[in-house]
């Protein structure tokens, strides 16, 4: 492969937001950090039969649209991909990632496109999993987020993306890292933020000793932040400082509701636009006295909690049992009633839970997309379903096959901006039928 120069002019964005050019043999080239319409110099770093990957290493003409990235660290780490965008350009591109997704794949076009639902594009992020890495050559110890295609470890003194009790304490937490006995033990630290706690949960494969747990203690009572640890799988997390651990949580003030949740449960990552993202659900699904709505992939209860709130009958399914367990707490904790059960939907056993009349369906899957139950879903009566997706790819699926399969009409589709800076695509969709 040769790693000499090679000049050309980008032609278009791909969908994870690289720059796309051809070489002199007709073959696509993939370019980290170039623009449309950009004069460049780039360098291979993957050669294929059918197509090459490539960074760029010179901007000679740079597009209108080009800013200087927010961080430092942009271009080294793998966290943003789009940081040299501006807000608008990002949500313009993840607009067009969706109609391409929805016609290309789902053979399908909505009615009618829902304005892009966006927040703060910095501090944002309260979910997050940090790689860590014991590299005396470097100086030590390196705790960040991998490199562009790369598994090895961008060090990261600040990350302006994270929530900023965080953020703004990486070079504190490589510290930390390397004053333990077990540096090289510890491949991973999780980001766990709720509104007024949050929490790190040091993975380590070796026993830690006293001092260690006194040196993680002193940084819990430094920082402010809560400190667990992790000896094995989820079920090992134990607080280490404060004892006992803070609830973390957040609120869904419009509806009086707290959810509660444990560092290792899933949440989403952005607390505006899931806030958004939920009252833009219950205004397409109308709770209210003597609606029946089934909430799929329900999770800790983020939306059966408000639906309930609001007075409909709510059936919550999930397939983890512990975030049921949540569920359950937190409806009891609020005051409110709702059905849960657990269960697999992406199996057949599981789809068959999906039972009974419905008038409406709330679907929030994981990027695997919900294909293995609209069969079910047609089958609740439902004459409205609503669909946050975090994969346009599996979306525009599975739209397809609601329309084509099910007699459900796309009525409404936007994207939700709730990963700034980077090519994620999560969207909203509204399917109807007679």
């Amino acid at each position: 492969m040769s790693r000499e120069p090679v000049e050309a002019r980008i032609e278009g964005m791909a969908h994870e937001g690289r720059g796309i050019t051809h070489d002199d043999q007709g073959r696509p080239v993939f370019v980290d950090f170039a623009l449309p319409g950009e004069r460049i110099r780039y360098r291979y770093t993957k050669l294929r039969r059918q197509r090459a990957e490539a960074t760029a290493i010179e901007i000679l003409e740079p597009a209108a649209e080009r800013i200087a990235p927010g961080c430092e660290h942009f271009g080294n780490c793998g966290g943003c991909a789009l940081q040299h965008l501006p807000a608008e350009a990002q949500i313009a591109h993840k607009e067009r990632v969706l109609a391409e997704q929805l016609q290309r794949i789902g053979g399908v076009e909505p009615e009618q496109w829902l304005a892009p639902l966006t927040g703060p594009a910095w501090g944002y992020r309260r979910k997050a999993r940090l790689a860590v890495k014991h590299v005396p050559k470097k100086g030590g110890v390196l705790v960040g987020f991998r490199e562009k295609h790369s598994p090895l470890v961008a060090p990261v003194e600040y990350c302006p993306v994270l929530d900023p009790r965080v953020g703004e304490r990486m070079q504190g937490l490589a510290e930390l890292v390397g004053s333990l006995s077990i540096p090289d033990r510890i491949p991973q630290i999780e980001v766990a933020c709720g509104d007024k706690h949050a929490a790190l949960v040091f993975r380590h494969l070796a026993p830690l000793t006293e001092d260690d747990l006194d040196r993680l203690s002193d940084f819990a009572e430094a920082t402010g932040l809560t400190i667990l640890r992790q000896p094995g799988d989820e079920s090992t997390v134990t607080p280490v400082a404060p004892q006992p651990a803070p609830q973390l949580s957040y609120a869904l003030s419009p509806y009086g509701v707290e959810v509660a949740f444990l560092p290792t449960d899933f949440t989403q990552v952005n607390a505006s636009i899931n806030m958004a993202m939920v009252e833009r659900a219950l205004e397409w699904l109308q709770p209210q006295s003597g609606r029946r709505i089934l909430d799929l992939f329900c999770g800790v209860g983020n939306f059966t909690l408000p639906l309930a709130r609001e007075g409909a009958t709510v059936t919550g399914i999930e397939g983890d049992p512990r975030l049921v367990e949540r569920a359950e707490e937190n409806a009891a904790a609020n005051g409110l009633h709702a059905d849960f059960a657990v269960a697999d939907l992406a199996t057949e056993e599981g789809t068959r839970r999906v039972a009974g009349g419905f008038d409406a369906v709330l679907l929030d899957p994981p990027r695997s997309g919900a294909q293995e139950v609209l069969s079910a879903v047609a089958g609740t009566g439902a004459r409205r379903v609503v669909y946050c997706s975090c994969g346009p790819a599996t979306l525009a699926r599975d739209a397809g096959i609601l329309v084509a399969e099910h007699g459900f009409r796309l009525n409404a589709a936007g994207i939700m901006d709730m990963f700034p800076h980077t090519a994620h695509v999560e969207s909203f969709a509204v399917f109807d039928r007679d």
